[in-house]
């Protein structure tokens, strides 16, 4: 069994006509997965299992297209990938919470920040499959930046990574 975390790509969680996460887990369980543990209403999910990353992207998506009746992407990896993801982040000194790894499902094309736009203050670098990004004073939130190399990934910042890093590694 390997410990493995899915971050579920521009899910609205709670409420009505959105993912609930006993409903996520439920999806997790009915896809043969174990250890199951949600983190926050967040739509991201450190679990246990015999299957590829792959396989567990494909049960995944499967049911949540079942469930909501549109596609919704999943990026996953293993524990040391999450925690080679957060070793990796190249402003370590920043603020976790204005830090963020967009997690994409392919390396990014080598030349992904060059067609940014919008940027103002924010600084961008490539990982492995990720595109990290640093927030300055303008903030995510008031961000006009847009990779379109990222538009199917789905950005964590540096504290919910590090959460989900130490969760995987205790599965």
């Amino acid at each position: 069994m390997a410990g493995y975390v899915a971050l579920l790509r521009a899910v609205n969680v709670g409420g009505t006509g959105k993912l609930a996460m006993a409903e996520l887990q439920a999806m997790c369980r009915d896809a043969g997965l174990t250890r199951i543990q949600i983190y926050i209403a967040s739509g991201n999910v450190a679990f246990e299992s015999k299957a590829t990353p792959k396989m567990v992207r494909s049960a995944l998506e499967a049911r949540l297209l079942a469930y909501g009746g549109k596609p919704i992407g999943v990026a996953v990896r293993t524990a040391a990938e999450m925690a080679a993801v957060l070793k990796a982040n190249p402003f370590p000194k920043a603020a976790p919470n204005r830090t963020v790894a967009i997690f994409l499902d392919e390396p990014p094309p080598r030349d992904a920040l060059t067609h940014a736009i919008g940027v103002q203050d924010e600084e961008m670098r490539l990982g492995e499959r990720e595109i990290y990004v640093l927030y300055g004073a303008t903030g995510m939130g008031k961000s006009k930046l847009r990779i379109p190399a990222a538009k199917n990934g789905t950005a964590q910042n540096m504290n919910t990574i590090a959460k989900l890093a130490a969760l995987a590694a205790k599965l």
